[in-house]
């Protein structure tokens, strides 16, 4: 019997220290809360910060890029050379050195819009009455010129090649043309439009910061007198002032 007592008093504490346990493991059970997991369809979400792009394909993402790292946003360039004439005016015009310079804003790596000033003086000499009277002096022609210049793409030729830049170039000018006449008082002035046409090519320099560019330009142009046959209104030329002219330059530029 004495050894029933103790007996009993542990097996009663362990069933009292059970029931208190039991509440405490059920509310530790009753604090785990449930959550759900939301799934996002990536096509369905949108964020107007992250998904938005100017450019409508890569491709026009990739040529914007290729621009800005490769491209020109203009260059000023000037330019010397060699004036030319065709037709009679050839026989009455010598040919000459000119001068000018040239502007270019670049649209991309391909289109640029170029505007050119030029300007040259050529010795001028006159027939009259079949050979009988001249008229020697000076003429002046000097023209503002809009042209597009469109770029060839060299990227498929040999490496030595692909960095040269060679483009062709079309437009409009307007010409102005003076004469300074012995034997005549006073200035002749005129001017009027003309279509351009021409190619060029440039080869960079300084590491592309700068370009050394050979252009050749031909200008078709109808001045008041072509095919008139009176100098002063009363002496018959011996030939039509007929014809057009050209220009072979060299340039030297800067990129920007």
């Amino acid at each position: 019997m004495k050894t029933a007592a103790p007996l009993f008093q542990f097996i009663l504490l362990a069933f009292l220290l059970g029931i208190s346990f039991l509440p405490t493991q059920a509310h530790a059970q009753s604090d785990h809360k449930s959550y759900l997991v939301s799934q996002v369809d990536p096509d369905e979400a949108y964020d107007p910060f992250t998904d938005y792009s100017e450019f409508d394909e890569e491709s026009d993402e990739e040529a914007d890029i290729n621009f800005f790292r490769n491209g020109r946003f203009f260059t000023v360039g000037l330019a010397g050379g060699y004036r030319g004439f065709t037709g009679n005016f050839a026989d009455a015009y010598e040919s000459a050195p000119t001068f000018g310079i040239f502007l270019s804003y670049f649209f991309d790596l391909r289109v640029a819009m170029s505007l050119g000033f030029q300007t040259g003086d050529h010795a001028v000499k006159f027939t009259v009455n079949n050979e009988s009277k001249s008229y020697t002096g000076n003429v002046s022609i000097t023209s503002v010129n809009v042209d597009l210049k469109y770029y060839l793409n060299t990227q498929n030729v040999t490496r030595g090649l692909a960095d040269l830049n060679p483009y062709i170039l079309g437009g409009l000018g307007q010409f102005y043309r003076t004469y300074t006449i012995a034997g005549l008082d006073g200035f002749s002035r005129d001017s009027t439009m003309g279509f351009d046409l021409g190619a060029g090519l440039e080869i960079p320099l300084m590491r592309k910061k700068a370009y050394l560019g050979i252009q050749g330009t031909y200008h078709y142009v109808n001045f008041s007198d072509e095919n008139k046959s009176y100098v002063d209104g009363s002496e018959k030329l011996d030939k039509n002032l007929t014809g057009d002219f050209y220009n072979f330059l060299v340039i030297l530029g800067m990129n920007f």
